[in-house]
């Protein structure tokens, strides 16, 4: 009898690898573990072994930084040169033309100075480092100190000064545009003056928003709510800043429910009273009415006004009540305004005599 290895594979027997089953006689070879390839071969750029292209590429940078400026300054420019006329469309099509045109060489301008800066001067030698989670131990710090003192110096930023001052112009003169544009939509005039008096007089007609048709105070029935502009509102040239301070909600209560404030109590008509719409908070739109609660909502923040309690802050960041609007019928049963607010309308954060 033969001798035989117990290890011996025969061709009929099988072997277990991983709890697979290899055919017998077949090699299972290991993969070796991943081999790290390591940093490719650095490449230098012209700017780092020729002085004359660093220095023409930092004159380049430095011109588009001046660009940049050149941009911020013709927008301003353009803004005053062509003034829009609300009359005339056209003025709108020739305004945002040249507007858009220097604030996109002003941004652009900037935008491509700093890339170029960044691909053609600052260092690009490759690193890698180990990331980790928890907070750097003061050594760590002082060494991320360091780190940015040597980014500094490899940038060029304090040593290339026509760089870091035309970029730092740039960066200046790039917001100017939008300042005085947000600057110009401040109204010329005393804001307190311009949400003072409204179009509601004397006798005006309370009018459906936005039909213009005047309201009879038997058309309004309990627990309805109206939008209301005053009557000829919309044949005005600035009828959209007149409905901004002159739109009113119109509710009609129990007038058993009503709690008019001290020297108020004739500016209702029957239970139906009208509130400024205008949210003193932020000026938004006050539109959502509860019937039951008899409540007035602000869907902007939650503001929340009682109407039975002459529209009284009881929620939110309002700081005053809704302006009331004094009202009642001409001889023909419409309803009418007795006269303008008795306060300003709109937001609380204007000044205002008290």
């Amino acid at each position: 009898m033969a001798e035989h290895d117990d290890d011996a594979v025969t061709p009929s027997s099988a072997v277990e690898i991983h709890g697979a089953s290899e055919p017998a006689g077949t090699a299972v070879v290991q993969a070796d573990p991943f081999v790290n390839p390591g940093e490719p071969p650095h490449r230098p750029r012209r700017t780092d072994v020729d002085p004359k292209k660093e220095r023409l590429a930092e004159r380049q940078v430095a011109t588009f930084f001046y660009l940049s400026i050149v941009g911020s300054v013709l927008s301003i420019a353009a803004y005053i040169a062509f003034p829009i006329d609300r009359n005339d469309f056209s003025t709108v099509r020739t305004a945002n033309l040249f507007l858009g045109l220097a604030i996109t060489l002003a941004l652009l301008s900037l935008g491509i100075g700093a890339v170029y800066w960044s691909k053609s001067l600052v260092s690009d030698r490759e690193i890698s480092e180990q990331r980790h989670s928890t907070r750097g131990s003061e050594p760590t710090r002082a060494k991320a100190v360091e780190a940015f003192r040597l980014a500094d110096k490899e940038s060029g930023f304090n040593r290339r000064s026509l760089i870091r001052n035309s970029m730092i112009g740039a960066l200046a003169a790039f917001p100017l545009p939008g300042i005085i544009l947000v600057r110009d939509l401040a109204p010329s005039a005393d804001p307190n003056e311009l949400l003072r008096h409204t179009m509601w007089t004397k006798g005006a007609r309370l009018t459906k928003d936005p039909t213009g048709l005047p309201i009879r105070a038997s058309d309004v029935t309990q627990g309805s709510v109206f939008h209301v502009i005053p009557e000829g509102l919309l044949d005005q040239e600035d009828m959209l800043e007149e409905k901004a301070k002159a739109s009113v909600l119109l509710m009609r209560l129990d007038p058993t429910e009503l709690h008019p404030a001290k020297g108020q109590e004739n500016w209702s008509y029957q239970g139906i009273v009208a509130y400024s719409k205008i949210c003193t908070h932020v000026g938004c739109p006050v539109a959502l009415y509860e019937q039951q609660t008899h409540h007035l909502l602000c869907p902007c923040h939650q503001s929340t006004f009682d109407v039975a309690h002459n529209c009284e802050v009881i929620f939110g960041p309002a700081a005053r009540s809704l302006p009331q609007l004094p009202i009642t019928i001409d001889s023909d049963g419409y309803l009418v305004a007795q006269s303008d607010f008795h306060e300003p309308v709109g937001p609380s954060f204007w000044e205002r005599e008290r």
